[in-house]
C-alpha cells in the first residue's frame, strides 16, 4: 500500500496537471512515480527536466541503462528496476546487459563495466572516488563530461528511488512482468 498519494491528472494539484499531461503524452500513461511526484509540482518538474537532460547526455541507450539500472539495483528500488527493465527493452538494449545489471553481475563489455563500476563507486562513496578509479574510467574511454553526467543520472535516480521507497509506489502494469527483489 502506498504511503503517499498517487495522483491522476484529474486529482492532481493544479500546478501538476500539465506536467502529468506531458507524462501521458510521452508514455501513453501516467507512470505511478509521476503520480506520486505530482503531490509537489516542483519535484515532478525537476524530475522530468533532469530525466530529459540525462537522456540528452553523451550516453547511448546501453550507457543510460547501465547508469540508471546500476543505481536502481544499488538503491534496491522495487519500482525502478522493473520499469527500467521494460524501458531498456523498448530502447533495444541487449537483454544480457539488463540481466547482468539486475543480478549485480559484471558486464561483458569492458567499457560498460567501467561505467558500471564508476557509477557504483560514486553512489557508494557519495562522490568520494579516488584517483585510480577516475584514471581507470578515463582509460576505458570516458572523460570528465561523463563523470558529471553520471552525477546528473544519479540526481534523477535519487528523486525516483527515494520517493518510491517512501511511497511504496505500485509497479505499473506494463512493468509488473519484470518484478525484481534483492
Amino acid at each position: 500500500m502506498s504511503t503517499l498519494k498517487v495522483y491522476t491528472i484529474e486529482s492532481a494539484p493544479a500546478d501538476s496537471k500539465s506536467l502529468l499531461e506531458n507524462s501521458q503524452k510521452a508514455y501513453g500513461m501516467v507512470p505511478g512515480l509521476h503520480g506520486v511526484l505530482a503531490g509537489a509540482p516542483g519535484i515532478l518538474e525537476a524530475y522530468q527536466t533532469i530525466h530529459q537532460l540525462f537522456v540528452d547526455s553523451s550516453f547511448n541507450n546501453e550507457e543510460l541503462t547501465v547508469v540508471w539500472q546500476s543505481i536502481n539495483v544499488e538503491h534496491e528500488c522495487h519500482y525502478c528496476v522493473p520499469a527500467h527493465t521494460g524501458i531498456a527493452a523498448m530502447m533495444k538494449v541487449d537483454e544480457k546487459i539488463t540481466e547482468a545489471l539486475r543480478n549485480r553481475s559484471p558486464l561483458e563489455n569492458p567499457k560498460l563495466e567501467a561505467l558500471r563500476e564508476m557509477t557504483l563507486s560514486i553512489v557508494r562513496n557519495r562522490g568520494n572516488v579516488n584517483d585510480n578509479e577516475i584514471q581507470a574510467f578515463y582509460a576505458a574511454g570516458y572523460g570528465e563530461k561523463q563523470v558529471l553526467e553520471i552525477i546528473l543520472g544519479l540526481s534523477q535516480k535519487v528523486i525516483s528511488n527515494y520517493t518510491n521507497h517512501i511511497a511504496k509506489t505500485p509497479v505499473d502494469a506494463p512493468f509488473q512482468k519484470f518484478a525484481w527483489k534483492k
